[in-house]
């Protein structure tokens, strides 16, 4: 499988060494030079400094090549700009973001965007903890 993975903070870094540990090839995109150079040192994927959501970037990523997109940039955004171009104009499938912005997530999921909400689920845990019901209203 061939993912790119636009931000490289805590969240990127680790999904970006664990695809790369799995054996599949990834990239790791990040406007920080810093956040790339602290990738594992057996991480195989390549690293590209940039802002992922510049076309140029996602054309050196071969965003339109990928099997899988992972936006999990520090900035809403970002994270929503690149997977609206990987399902919209590249017909991609399997796109994931995280996105903070509740107003995001709606537009997002109706492109097909797999979205993960960092408020959503820490309120979804911690309510399931308060009350002792399982995440997401199930019994």
């Amino acid at each position: 499988m061939y993912a790119v993975i636009i931000g490289c903070g805590r969240v990127g870094a680790r999904l970006a060494a664990a695809l790369s540990a799995a054996g599949h090839s990834v990239v790791a995109v990040d406007h920080r030079q810093e956040a790339l150079d602290e990738l594992p040192p057996d991480f195989s994927g390549f690293k590209l400094l940039g802002d992922g959501a510049e076309p140029s970037v996602m054309d050196r990523a071969r965003l339109a090549d990928a099997d899988a997109i992972a936006c999990v940039a520090g900035d809403d955004n970002v994270n929503t700009m690149v997977a609206l171009t990987a399902a919209l104009i590249h017909g991609k499938k399997q796109v994931l973001a995280r996105i903070y912005d509740a107003g995001k997530t709606r537009l997002l999921a109706d492109y097909g965007v797999t979205v993960v909400s960092p408020p959503q689920l820490a309120a979804e845990h911690l309510i399931a903890a308060i009350t002792g019901s399982a995440v997401g209203g199930e019994a």
